[in-house]
C-alpha cells in the first residue's frame, strides 16, 4: 500500500499551536519507514492520524490514492502494534492472536491457519496456549505482533513496540522484524525515538522536530549528509562536533580564533556566497586525525576517557574551554590529563548556515 500525506495539519481544540503543520510525505508500497523524533514532536499523533484514530484538522491522507481521513479505523485495512502490547489477560495466546478474526466472523479452519501460520512465523507455538502473564516481554511483544499479521493487512503501523524489552532483547527484535518485513513484503510505519532502530531498520526515515518534517531520506544521508544541525546532533552517537565561526572566502575561523579550517575545492565552492557570514562546521568524532599539521590543526587537554570496546571515546577540552569528543581505536594509549595535537579530516566536514541551520551545499 502506498500512503501519500498531502499538507497534513493537526489543531487540537482549545489550542493556538498546531500540533503537526504542513506534512507532505510519500510513503512507497512495501516500505518499512520509521518515523524519529523527540518526545512531543508529533511523531505518534502522525501514526494515529494514518490509523484513525485522531482527526485530520487540515490536508488530505490517501491510501493507493484513495481519500481515506473519514474512514473509520476498522475500514482501512491496517493493523496496529502498541508499546503496552494490549493482550487480553485473561485469554491464551491462540486467542488473542485469533479474536480479530473472530470479531470478523472468520471461518475456524481460517483462523486455525492463519494463527498457526504466524505462530511459525514468530517462533511461539509452544506458548499458544499460555496466558500473556506465564510469558516474557519478547514472546509477549511478539504475541502483539502474531495478532497483527493474522489480519493479512496491507499496511502495518507500530508505535514503539520494542521500547519496554531490555537492550539484548530489542536488539534481537530489531532483526526479527527486519527478518518479518522482508518475508511479508507489507508497508509498515513504525515510531520511535531511538535512532539505533531507524538506522539498522529502516529503508526509509522521516526525522521530526517541533512537528515539521526535518528531514526525509534513506538511514546513509542522515549520518552523511545531514539537512540541518538539529539533524546533525540528533543522528550519531556520540553527537555531531559544532564550531561556529567565520569564513572569510578563503578560510574559516572559530570563534575564538583557536584554529582555522581550509575547505576543500568542493566545499569552497559551496562556501562562496557565504564570505564574510557566519558559519557552523560540523565533524564527528572519527574524523578526527591524530597528528599535527600546518593545517586545521588545533590542541586539547584529554579530560575523560571513555573505553568502549572496540573504540575510545575522549572528551577534550580546548583552550576556550569547550568540549569536544574524539573517537578513537580502543587500543590506542589516551589518558586524562595529557595534551594532544589533532587535524580535521577536510574531506569529512559538514558546513551549515549559521542563522538559518541549514546545510551549506
Amino acid at each position: 500500500m502506498k500512503v501519500i500525506l498531502k499538507e497534513i495539519g493537526k489543531k487540537y481544540e482549545g489550542r493556538e499551536e498546531y500540533t503537526l503543520k504542513d506534512i507532505n510525505l510519500e510513503i512507497e508500497d512495501k516500505d518499512f519507514c520509521v518515523i524519529l523524533g523527540p518526545s512531543g514532536c508529533g511523531k505518534t499523533t502522525m501514526l494515529r492520524m494514518i490509523a484513525g484514530l485522531n482527526s485530520i484538522t487540515e490536508g488530505e491522507l490517501l491510501f493507493d490514492g484513495k481519500r481515506v481521513n473519514r474512514i473509520q479505523s476498522k475500514d482501512r485495512d491496517i493493523a496496529m502494534v502498541f508499546q503496552s502490547y494490549a493482550l487480553y489477560p485473561h485469554m491464551t495466546v491462540y486467542d488473542n492472536m485469533a479474536f480479530s478474526l473472530s470479531m470478523r466472523k472468520a471461518r475456524k479452519d481460517v483462523i486455525h491457519e492463519r494463527v498457526l501460520d504466524a505462530a511459525r512465523t514468530l517462533q511461539i507455538e509452544e506458548y499458544l496456549y499460555s496466558k500473556p502473564s506465564d510469558i516474557s516481554g519478547g514472546q509477549r511483544q511478539r504475541v502483539a505482533l502474531g495478532r497483527a499479521i493474522v489480519r493479512n493487512p496491507k499496511l502495518f503501523l507500530m508505535d514503539e513496540p520494542l521500547s519496554n524489552l531490555d537492550a539484548k532483547l530489542r536488539e534481537h527484535m530489531r532483526v526479527e522484524l527486519v527478518r518479518l518485513h522482508k518475508a511479508l513484503q507489507t508497508t509498515t510505519i513504525y515510531v520511535t525515538h531511538d535512532q539505533v532502530e531507524a538506522m539498522t531498520m529502516a529503508t526509509k526515515i522521516v526525522l521530526m522536530n517541533d512537528g515539521i518534517i526535518q528531514q526525509v531520506g534513506i538511514p546513509d544521508e542522515f549520518y552523511h549528509k545531514p539537512e540541518n544541525i538539529f539533524v546533525a546532533t540528533f543522528i550519531g552517537s556520540p553527537t555531531m562536533n559544532l564550531f561556529k565561526g567565520v569564513f572569510d572566502g578563503k578560510v574559516f575561523s572559530d570563534a575564538d580564533d583557536i584554529f582555522s579550517i581550509i575547505p576543500n575545492e568542493t566545499d569552497l565552492k559551496a562556501l562562496k556566497k557565504f564570505a564574510g557570514k557566519d558559519v557552523t562546521v560540523g565533524i564527528r568524532s572519527e574524523r578526527f586525525i591524530a597528528k599535527k599539521s600546518e593545517a586545521n590543526s588545533f590542541s586539547c587537554k584529554v579530560d575523560v576517557v571513555e573505553m568502549l570496546g572496540k573504540e575510545k571515546l575522549l572528551y577534550a577540552e580546548l583552550n576556550n574551554g569547550k568540549e569536544i569528543i574524539i573517537s578513537v581505536p580502543g587500543h590506542f594509549k589516551y589518558e586524562s590529563g595529557e595534551l594532544h595535537n589533532f587535524t580535521f579530516d577536510i574531506d569529512a566536514l559538514h558546513f551549515f548556515d549559521t542563522k538559518s541551520g541549514r546545510r551549506i551545499y
